[in-house]
This record gives structure tokens, C-alpha cells and sequence, in this order.
């Protein structure tokens, strides 16, 4: 039996300088050693760079790329919202970096996971076995650990590295908790974590292999501040009473996400707009 058909989904913001090796290492990696139809999704997220002519000299070669482009800025977050709406295309679909922090055989590892009792596998830096080429600076170790310390507070996942930018799922589960993802910066992973496991589906951390990359787009100190915020407002979000009262309180969100210069979440009504435009086109 051939492999399930997997969508590899990769956000992008001015990476011009690094996801060219990333692309190819992909496409070759899954070319060679997966038996089911494979595809790669660059979704890029406002860029002004050449991002997007680097991903299209890599798709001329290597047909099961492509980009899905736009024009203005809409975050990490905001890029893979849009990119799972393609999950009703495969049977698997997943995430990565960039980068190339993780490298295709660790993402490989994650994709063989996924069966009867496992809904969502993810890459984890922090777990016993795990192999770190190069690790993060000591601050951002600290930061690291600190904000997980903050999410099992509010959330008890029992997760050990939420950030870890490589997962995958069943294209099933995905569907089912789509609508409950807003969050459009880098809290993205907790967002979505946090809707598989309170909608009842498995979800498994898994070693990974791993590597920090020189170019990274995270300011410590304001997108630090930025997933805090947004981790709180999911938190929000599965507690309707102390969200409904805090209301009032909107606009000020709003403000303080303009001055971290941060995408702000999406509300429901804003996600069905998204939604019926789309249908509607």
C-alpha cells in the first residue's frame, strides 16, 4: 500500500536568503523515499523580498511545489490558517520551518507516527533523544522555558515544546477544529495544540532532530510579549464567561497588538467573512 497522500505546508516571510536549500531538500527527500503523492506549499505571508522567484526556480525543477501568495502581511499564524484550508486535499498535512531547522527525515519520522491512535504528531526539542546540531542562544532558551512554564499553567498539555515549528495531522482532525484557530502570530502552535486536545484528538511529541538557523525573524522582547498575550486570549477563548465580560476591554487588545507591530487575532465573525467570500468565489 502506498504511503498516505501528505501536504508538507511551509509559512514564509522574506526568506529568500535560506528556503531555497530547505525546498530542495524536501522535494528530493520526499521524492525519493515516499511512495504517496506528496505536495509542498510555500504560503507566503506579505513579503517584499524575492521570496517568491526563488520558490518559483525551485518549482520549475521540482513539480510538487508551489507558493500560495499574499500580498499583505498576515503573520505565521495567519499564513498557516490559510494554508490548512487545503487540508481537504491529502490525507496528512503538516508544517515546517523555513529554515530547515528540521531536516526532511525528522519530518519523516513525525508523518510515520500518524496512525489508528494518533491523530497529530510534533517535533520536540526538549525530550530525551532528541539531537540538537546547534543550539538556541542561552536567552532564548530561557525565554523558551519560561513561556513553557506559562502554557502549562494556563493549558496542563503536558507538551513539552509547543514551538517546534514541524507537525503533522490527519487532514480529518483539522477540519474539525479549523474554525476554533485565530491566532495569527507565533502563538499559532498553541492555538491549534490546544483545539486538537480539547476537541479529544492524540496527539504525540516525538525526538526530534534539530538545528538553529542564523536569520530568525523572532524579536525576543515584543514577540515574547506578543505570544503571552495571544496565549492568554486562546485561554480566553475556552472560557466564554470571563471572555464575555472581558469585551470592553477589545479595543485596548487591539491597541496593544498595533504597537508590538503584531498580526492581530481574527475573531469568529471575521473568520466567517473569510470563509463565505471564499465559498462565494
Amino acid at each position: 500500500m502506498p504511503d498516505p497522500s501528505l501536504l508538507i505546508l511551509i509559512p514564509a516571510y522574506n526568506e529568500e536568503q535560506r528556503i531555497e536549500p530547505t525546498l530542495r531538500d524536501y522535494a528530493e527527500f520526499f521524492g525519493t523515499h515516499y511512495t504517496g503523492e506528496c505536495q509542498i506549499v510555500v504560503v507566503l505571508n506579505g513579503c517584499t523580498d524575492n521570496t517568491l522567484g526563488v520558490v518559483q526556480k525551485v518549482a520549475a525543477q521540482f513539480p510538487v511545489i508551489r507558493a500560495l501568495e499574499f500580498k499583505e502581511p498576515i503573520g505565521k499564524g495567519g499564513a498557516l490558517i490559510e494554508g490548512l484550508k487545503l487540508s481537504e486535499h491529502s490525507d496528512l498535512i503538516g508544517y515546517v520551518d523555513a529554515d530547515g531547522a528540521t531536516p526532511p527525515r525528522a519530518f519523516y519520522e513525525l508523518v510515520k507516527k500518524i496512525d489508528d491512535s494518533v491523530d497529530c504528531a510534533i517535533g520536540s526539542r526538549w525530550l530525551p533523544g532528541a539531537v540538537i546540531h546547534q543550539s538556541q542562544q542561552t536567552h532564548r532558551q530561557f525565554a523558551s522555558r519560561a513561556f513553557h512554564r506559562i502554557i502549562q499553567f494556563l493549558f496542563g498539555m503536558n507538551i513539552r515544546d509547543t514551538q517546534c515549528g514541524a507537525k503533522v495531522m490527519k487532514t480529518a482532525a483539522v477540519r474539525k477544529i479549523h474554525d476554533r484557530l485565530a491566532i495569527a502570530d507565533m502563538a499559532f502552535d498553541i492555538n491549534l495544540l490546544y483545539a486538537l486536545k480539547h476537541a479529544g484528538f492524540k496527539i504525540l511529541e516525538v525526538p526530534t532532530e534539530w538545528t538553529d538557523k542564523v536569520g530568525s525573524k523572532v524579536v525576543l522582547g515584543r514577540t515574547s510579549l506578543t505570544m503571552g498575550l495571544s496565549a492568554i486570549r486562546v485561554w480566553l477563548l475556552y472560557s466564554p464567561k470571563i471572555y464575555w465580560c472581558l469585551r470592553p476591554l477589545r479595543p485596548l487588545e487591539g491597541w496593544i497588538y498595533t504597537k508590538l507591530r503584531a498580526p492581530q487575532p481574527l475573531s469568529r465573525t471575521q473568520r466567517q467573512e473569510q470563509d463565505e467570500k471564499e465559498r462565494n468565489r
